[in-house]
């Protein structure tokens, strides 16, 4: 049993901010501003100028790829190819993997503006494959000694530019199969725990994660149920199979399905393949729609009539009114209560589409990472798309007061999963009059984020009886210049009362814990 005074910060109903918490038994036993006698001689914790509150919740990553990334060379904070060679040349010396993934490479974000070719990647790294996925996950560029390897796989297909080394749309999902197919299940499980540790730090205590892409058979499916099954110290994972095949997800047990790439009703802005309602700047392009009305119509209601909670994919405006149509038709067919259903994404909502989502019950899992994003800074958003569209893109306040249900999900490994970051983007939105306030930014982090997953009877709130899932912040949120939130910093991850502990089963136990376990995932 333990007592915390000072700052609790409970995102219950009415965002009360209680003077005490206890915890008992890895369960909230009480929360108020008078600690009752019986807890009078319970070991206490003063909080002093920091601030307790929910555990953050992820809703949107890609976590056998973050796992599989993390475990490379990030290079999202280099501004030149130039620094781009150097990092992959040193990285080279000590990396004892089979392919060397460098992550995060942006051609808005360094000074040549363009990716780093495949004669520069020779340059730094003439001797071990290598593959630089561009920050967007949806392209990449190789090396000789790759392309060497993968070419009979990617010469016949879309997107291949030998000369450049670039990989994109077909190619680029071609060339992913192999890198996951060269790692060892020991090693990605091994991964994937380290990346529950690099989450836990931030304060995460429980990830949504799309799978099944670039394994083969789906085996990241099946890996990350087990892994979060088998996870140590309290750590939640949400599995959503990216398919639109339904057996996908009720053959393995899981009640949610979608994502991404299968489930993706469009591309993204990087690529210039994001639908649009009106075509990009200078052109008469109006990007991608990857599926018809018909198509998705059938997936929903299949899936909604089978009780699982469907996410959808939607980067440009065209997609989001596609994805908040063919949810409607679904719940239509089927009227359900409580489905949870999202749009991923809703980067560039519109009325018609807001509107749906607020009268159907429809929550939008956003990425506030995007806002001032140095991968994609709003110099190009508006050299694509004009200012005055640019300048609809996230518009927090704009739906928090529709009545639309937002969490926060960091793309990752697109962008670095940071909940501090996240508020701090929402708080000061680069848009006048689209910010959040930090009471709202913390319930979009934490609270809405359990929610989304039908998890928010025993988390996502601190309240009597909820698990006691928490985070110990330098600072109280609620009382710095929103200009600062960027500087709170987590201190500490409690999970069901506990300390976060680094995950330490080896991939044997883990997997045997995983397959045999009965816990929500």
């Amino acid at each position: 049993m333990k007592v915390y005074e000072g700052s609790i910060l409970t995102v219950d109903e009415r965002d009360t901010v209680a003077r005490y918490l206890v915890e008992d038994g890895g369960l909230i036993a009480y929360v108020g501003d008078a600690l009752p006698k019986q807890y009078a001689d319970a070991a206490r914790e003063h909080l002093g100028n920091r601030a307790l509150c929910p555990s953050f919740v992820d809703t949107h990553q890609h976590f056998a790829s973050l796992a599989t990334f993390n475990a490379g060379l990030n290079v999202m904070e280099a501004r030149s190819n130039d620094e781009i060679q150097r990092l992959v040349a040193e990285f080279s010396r000590t990396y004892a993997g089979k392919v060397l993934i460098a992550f995060g490479a942006s051609p808005y974000s360094v000074a040549e503006g363009r990716l780093l070719s495949r004669a520069e990647l020779d340059e730094a790294c003439p001797d071990k494959p290598v593959m630089m996925v561009k920050y967007d996950g949806h392209a990449c560029v190789v090396n000789s000694a790759l392309l060497g390897l993968i070419e009979g796989r990617v010469s016949d297909q879309r997107g291949y530019h030998p000369d450049t080394g670039e990989m994109n749309q077909e190619a680029f999902f071609k060339a992913l199969d192999y890198i996951t197919g060269s790692i060892s299940i020991p090693r990605l499980i091994g991964n994937m725990q380290r990346a529950m540790d690099y989450l836990a730090a931030r304060g995460i205590g429980m990830v949504h994660t799309v799978s099944g892409v670039g394994f083969p058979a789906d085996l990241d499916i099946s890996l990350e149920k087990w892994v979060g099954r088998s996870a140590q110290s309290g750590f939640q994972v949400r599995v959503f199979p990216q398919s639109l095949e339904v057996k996908a997800a009720l053959k393995r047990g899981l009640v949610r399905i979608g994502g991404c790439f299968a489930c993706a009703l469009d591309g993204c802005f990087g690529s210039r393949d994001a639908a649009m309602i009106e075509p990009y700047e200078g052109s008469d392009d109006t990007g991608v729609l990857y599926y018809t009305d018909e198509q998705l119509i059938a997936f929903c209601c299949e899936a909604n009539r089978a009780g699982l909670q469907i996410e959808m994919h939607a980067i440009g405006d065209a997609a989001f009114n596609q994805a908040a149509r063919v949810l409607k038709a679904a719940l239509e067919d089927f009227p359900r209560e409580d489905h949870r259903h999202g749009i991923i994404h809703a980067c560039l909502p519109t009325e018609e589409g807001v509107r749906i989502c607020a009268a159907y019950g429809i929550h939008l899992p956003m990425q506030a990472s995007f806002i001032d994003w140095p991968q994609e800074p709003d110099s190009y958003l508006a050299s694509i798309m004009g200012r005055k569209r640019a300048e609809r893109l996230n518009p927090l306040r704009m739906l928090w007061d529709a009545g639309v249900v937002m969490s926060a999900g960091s793309d990752a490994p697109c962008t670095d999963p940071d909940p501090i970051l996240w508020m701090q983007r929402a708080c000061n939105h680069s848009v006048a009059g689209q910010s959040l306030t930090p009471r709202e930014a913390l319930r979009m982090c934490t609270y809405n984020g359990a929610w989304t997953t039908f998890d928010e009877d025993a988390r996502g709130s601190l309240e009597t009886g909820k698990v006691a899932d928490m985070v110990v912040l330098s600072e109280n949120p609620y009382e710095v210049s929103v200009s600062d939130l960027g500087r709170i910093k987590v201190e500490r991850l409690l999970l069901g009362g506990r300390p976060y502990r680094r995950q330490s089963q080896g991939f044997l136990a883990a997997v045997a814990r995983g397959m045999m376990g009965k816990g929500r995932i």
